[in-house]
């Protein structure tokens, strides 16, 4: 009983002591901006209080409303380290958040606006849901690829829809919708004439060779390289909802130019949002290492730029399944690298191309896509740069974020 008693006191001190936060946002910014990503460190704001937390119920100040949220577990340590939402702010406004922290409630639960997933291939077309899978390299890669189904882990919003191939390409496709919608555990990436017809979109992009929509890539000799010779490489999905996903891509053993390198990547997407932060780990490369990303060319009636502060676009047209020629998709991509991890840019025959140098073992871009079956979307490639142009200001000028324990 004494133990027991002990147990109870703990809980309650933490409970009274942890209670409440805040978390403050402020746009910079003369417009409005809506889904703005919000992330806390637990651990930094509630201390070693963190392990214990189950849920937290974030409201706004002003109106009470209650703000959909989620914890995740990143580190596997079975207790939560971040919380994430998304919130809108006025044009040089702030908003008020209060964090109502509880130490023995579920998860709160709200409608999803994102969704990621893998699943494996059933000769009984079950597809059953896995969180991880790691290959060994010595696979062949198609092998790897046609094991998944959808070819990869896949992820989206309400707006789009993406997935990344798991073999040495690891390339990024994209999903395309006329409506906003959830559509990815239904289609795969596999849409039926059926689906199309109902509106649940379909597969846009055919990559190619090119680097797709923002795939990463080795850069040697002046030209883009694949993943080829690893030791492992594997996929996970960390985050699957409500309002963000995240999905990680290693490969251990990378052999790049003479050296094994271990690398880690992270794709996260929030609400409301078209666009994907990517951020690149590595490890046992030289500093000099130069590496890549960028737009692909679209086959038909392609449009496209890029700037020497790391932005680059294209518009267009293809066939992304060249077994059924007559589906011909609109695409719109985009690619921002901030000026830490950018060393030069480039056009090729089938590419944008934006050269990145890891600055502290890492890389931080942006990519951002359109589909033209979009009913309420861009109508030109003028339109969608003009949009990729807004997009890269409003990345250079974040909402400042800060969170506090109330006294």
């Amino acid at each position: 009983m004494k133990h027991l008693s002990f147990a109870v006191m703990c809980m309650s001190a933490i409970a009274a002591s942890a209670q409440t936060f805040t978390i403050d946002v402020s746009n910079p910014l003369d417009i409005p901006q809506t889904d703005v990503p919000v992330v806390v460190n637990l651990h930094e704001v509630l201390h070693e209080q963190a392990t214990q937390v189950t849920s937290v119920r974030v409201t706004n100040s002003a109106t009470n409303a209650e703000i959909a949220s989620q914890l995740d577990d990143l580190d596997g340590d079975l207790c939560y380290d971040e919380l994430a939402l998304a919130v809108d702010v006025a044009a040089q406004g702030s908003v008020r958040l209060e964090c109502s922290v509880s130490v023995d409630a579920p998860q709160r639960e709200y409608t999803p606006r994102v969704n990621a997933f893998m699943k494996v291939w059933d000769r009984k077309y079950r597809y059953p849901r896995i969180n991880a899978i790691e290959y060994t390299g010595g696979n062949e890669p198609l092998a790897t690829y046609d094991a998944i189904y959808g070819h990869g882990a896949q992820w989206e919003s309400e707006l789009v829809g993406f997935r990344i191939y798991i073999d040495h390409r690891q390339s990024i496709d994209l999903y395309g919708k006329p409506t906003p919608q959830l559509v990815l555990d239904q289609t795969n990436f596999y849409s039926t004439r059926e689906d199309l017809a109902a509106g649940r979109g379909e597969d846009i992009l055919f990559v190619g060779a090119s680097v797709g929509a923002g795939s990463f890539r080795g850069y040697l000799n002046g030209e883009p390289t694949y993943v080829d010779s690893v030791l492992a490489r594997g996929q996970r999905v960390l985050a699957s909802g409500p309002v963000r996903t995240i999905v990680e891509v290693t490969d251990r053993g990378w052999l790049y130019d003479g050296k094994a390198i271990e690398m880690r990547q992270l794709y996260t997407m929030y609400a409301g949002h078209r666009d994907v932060q990517v951020d690149v780990q590595l490890r046992n490369h030289d500093a000099a290492d130069l590496f890549c990303t960028g737009s692909q060319k679209l086959e038909m009636d392609n449009h496209g730029f890029i700037t020497a502060d790391g932005l680059c676009g294209s518009w267009g047209r293809n066939v992304p399944d060249k077994a059924q020629a007559d589906l011909i998709e609109g695409v719109g991509i985009g690619v921002y690298v901030p000026a830490p991890y950018l060393y030069s840019i480039k056009e090729d025959s089938l590419n944008y191309l934006t050269i990145v140098q890891p600055k502290l073992n890492a890389v931080r871009y942006h990519l951002a896509v359109c589909a033209g079956m979009e009913r309420a979307g861009f109508q030109s490639a003028e339109a969608w740069f003009d949009w990729l142009r807004g997009w890269q200001w409003v990345l250079q000028h974040p909402c400042a974020v800060s969170a506090a324990l109330k006294p």
